[in-house]
Order: C-alpha cells, then sequence, then structure tokens
C-alpha cells in the first residue's frame, strides 16, 4: 500500500510538473513577444531624446521636461485607459462575442479622443510655458518645453488609436504583426529622427516631429492590417451607436485601470520634473533624463 501511495504520489507531482511547464510555455509564446512589443515603442521616444542629447544641455533638459509632463498628463492616461479594453475584449473574445471587440475598441477611441484630449490635454500643453513656472521651473527650460510638447499632439491624437488597437490585437493572441511593425517603426524612425533633427536643423522640434509621423505609421499599418487581414474577420465591425453607447462601460473599467498605471508611472517621472528645482536646473535635468 505504501509503495502504491508513493506511485500516485510521483504520478501526481509528474502531472503537475509538466503542467506547470505546459503553461509557462504557452505563456511565454504571447507574453515574451508582447514585452519586446511594449521596449520597441517605447524606444522610439528614448530615441528622439537621444539624439536631441547632442544638441546641448539647454535642448536635452528641455525634452526631458516635456517628456516627463507629457507623459504624466498624456500617455501614461491612454496606457491605462487602454487597460479598461483587456477585461471588456477578454471577456467578448472569451463568450465567441467577437463583434463586441470592435465595437469596445471603437468606444476606446471616441473615448479618448474627445473626452481625454480634445481639449484638456492639448491645452495643459498649449500652456505649458505658463505652468512650469508656476511650480519653480526655469523659464527658458519652460518655454523649449512647450514647443516640444507641441509637435508631440499629433502623436497623441495618435495613440489614442495605437493604445486600443494594441489591446484588440493582443485579447486576440495576434502579437506577431504588433511585433513586426514594431521593429520596422523603430527601424524607420532613426534615421527620420537624425534627418530631421540634424540635416534638416530642425533640432528639438524635428525629434518631436518624428516621433509623431512614427506613432501614425504604426497606426495606419496595424490599421491596415485589421482591416484586409482574415485573422481578424470574425472581429472586424463597423462603426455604429453600438460604439459610443459603449463609452460609459469602457469609463467604468478605464478610469480606475489608469489610476494604477498613473501611480506608478508618475512615481518615476516626477523624478525629472522635481530635478528641475535643483541649482543648477539645465545640467540636472540632462544627468537625471539619460538615467
Amino acid at each position: 500500500m505504501a509503495k502504491l501511495e508513493e506511485r500516485e504520489d510521483e504520478k501526481k507531482w509528474a502531472t503537475s510538473w509538466g503542467g506547470y511547464i505546459e503553461e509557462l510555455k504557452k505563456g511565454s509564446r504571447i507574453a515574451a513577444p508582447m514585452v519586446a512589443v511594449t521596449v520597441l515603442q517605447y524606444l522610439v521616444q528614448v530615441v528622439s531624446v537621444i539624439m536631441v542629447g547632442h544638441l546641448g544641455q539647454l535642448s536635452l533638459s528641455s525634452v526631458a521636461i516635456a517628456t516627463s509632463l507629457t507623459n504624466i498628463t498624456g500617455f501614461s492616461l491612454l496606457s491605462g485607459m487602454a487597460g479598461g479594453l483587456e477585461t471588456l475584449c477578454g471577456q467578448a473574445y472569451g463568450s465567441q462575442q467577437y463583434k463586441k471587440l470592435g465595437i469596445y475598441t471603437y468606444s476606446a477611441i471616441i473615448s479618448t479622443n474627445i473626452i481625454l484630449v480634445c481639449p484638456p490635454i492639448c491645452m495643459l500643453w498649449i500652456f505649458m510655458d505658463k505652468l512650469l513656472p508656476l511650480v519653480g521651473q526655469d523659464t527658458l527650460i519652460s518655454y523649449k518645453a512647450r514647443q516640444y510638447s507641441l509637435w508631440l499632439i499629433p502623436g497623441l491624437f495618435a495613440s489614442t488609436i495605437l493604445k486600443p488597437l494594441t489591446r484588440f490585437l493582443q485579447m486576440q493572441s495576434l502579437i506577431l504583426p504588433m511585433l513586426l511593425t514594431s521593429i520596422f517603426i523603430l527601424c524607420f524612425h532613426v534615421p527620420l529622427c537624425w534627418i530631421l533633427v540634424f540635416k534638416l536643423a530642425l533640432g528639438d522640434l524635428g525629434a518631436a516631429i518624428a516621433f509623431s509621423l512614427s506613432t501614425w505609421l504604426n497606426v495606419i499599418l496595424l490599421g491596415i492590417y485589421v482591416r484586409y487581414s482574415s485573422t481578424c474577420e470574425k472581429t472586424r465591425s463597423p462603426l455604429s451607436k453600438d460604439a459610443f453607447l459603449g463609452v460609459p462601460q469602457f469609463f467604468r473599467l478605464g478610469v480606475p485601470s489608469a489610476i494604477t498605471v498613473c501611480l506608478k508611472w508618475w512615481s518615476m517621472e516626477l523624478l525629472t520634473l522635481l530635478s528641475g528645482l535643483l541649482p543648477n536646473p539645465k545640467l540636472e535635468t540632462s544627468v537625471l533624463s539619460i538615467w
């Protein structure tokens, strides 16, 4: 009896361990490429900062402040709000209500475009040079940070589409298209940013323009894939009144998700903003932006 019990325990252990390894493999096949997609999309912004770093302390410090503030007030909100789609689209896909994925995605795009981006965030960025000195930031840095932020506004609008599209594809485990487009966009962004910043002598504004153009190109490529790929045939749906009616439901999940993401993101970006209060803001902010 003792030997039989030992054998049964060994079988249970082997079964559970084998199942764990199998589930780990399945999860890794989705998680690892998705991590790569997230890193590649973030590197587009990093490349812009690196290019500006060759222009001098003033340009780097102003771009660092602008990047931190735009992340805090804009891009972090969009990333957090898009997290609400993970629940909505995940439930819809699991219950085989495929058309709802498209409807929920439209609801997210409508919500972030009309309510978050137009006009509150844009107005905040437009008057950044007036607001930053009120919290002790250098006047010249604030002025140049505003100029940089203005050219990020087109990229902000693109992100209101890119973030929901990413969740839309992720919930269907369609990671490969996002990975390929992200690699292409990064390879496209590096020479584009270099040309605009140095060859066309646009300086830090060229870096912002390059970021906005690259983000819009990413949206266009993913949009073409969703529109014409047979893998999205079940989940594609036309824009209808259901998308507008789904806005309150999206907000009920999107707002708590945004709060969670923003608190984590803000804790890091606030360090860069606080560095602008130090005795030598150009140097201190430049150093911290590299960190």
